[in-house]
């Protein structure tokens, strides 16, 4: 498998068509599949984080979730090429989910925010299956006992980084059954239309972080991780 490491992380070099395929070989071969998303905030502020970035590492799919990501590729002469975005890959998912009459489960957000991205996932495509959802508040023994009493295939978790990565890590093996798991960020506030994504041109040219601050202020806190990796990826090539 073709991976690459960027401040200590590994990340795959597929394009979106080539790693959906690979996903959904290994989801007919049982395999069960935590997809990881590596963007520069999980980056700047996990890199000496050596047993949350094993625990990463040691995933088959760690996926170039920012414009960062590929820079810093970019920099060292590597071969990740293009951006894949969670949402993006998410929503990649879903529509192929269709063939296989997976069953799927969001758990996420605000209260009524994953019951809203379920209706509109089921109006994108028609075929899907959501078999339930819950928010980011419920207590997570309640969400375990539902995603054990609930027959689940696919299942997405928008809590948050680093929450989200820990409550699959600490779960991932009492959900054997659940072939896809994957910390989807906010992509749930978004497929809800509780937010709204970039303009297309604004996505294409890699400024969506900068698109994000605009809407959100707030965001200046977060974004500091992104100086925060600029500086440590070029520290790296003076040293």
């Amino acid at each position: 498998m073709e991976k690459e490491k960027i401040l200590g992380f590994n990340v795959v070099t597929y394009k979106m068509e080539q790693l959906v395929q690979k996903i959904f070989k290994d989801y007919e071969n049982n395999e069960q599949i935590f997809i990881v998303n590596i963007n520069p905030e999980i980056a700047a502020s996990n890199y000496k984080n050596e047993e949350f970035k094993n625990v990463l590492n040691q995933q088959k799919y760690q996926i170039p979730d920012g414009s960062g990501i590929v820079w810093a590729s970019k920099k060292q002469k590597g071969n990740i090429k293009e951006r894949i975005a969670g949402i993006d890959l998410m929503l990649k998912i879903c529509e192929e989910s269709q063939k296989y009459s997976s069953n799927i489960f969001l758990y996420g957000g605000k209260e009524s925010i994953a019951e809203k991205a379920k209706e509109q996932l089921e109006t994108l495509f028609p075929k899907i299956r959501i078999v339930g959802t819950k928010n980011g508040y419920d207590e997570e023994e309640k969400v375990l006992q539902e995603l054990k009493k609930n027959p689940v295939d696919i299942l997405f978790v928008g809590l948050g980084s680093p929450k989200q990565e820990n409550f699959i890590i600490k779960y991932k093996e009492e959900l054997k059954n659940i072939k896809i798991l994957m910390p989807v960020g906010g992509s749930l506030d978004v497929i809800s239309k509780t937010k709204k994504r970039a303009p297309k041109w604004v996505i294409k040219c890699n400024i969506e972080w900068l698109y994000r601050l605009v809407k959100e202020p707030t965001r200046i806190f977060r974004q500091t991780k992104l100086v925060k990796f600029v500086f440590l990826v070029l520290l790296k090539f003076k040293t």
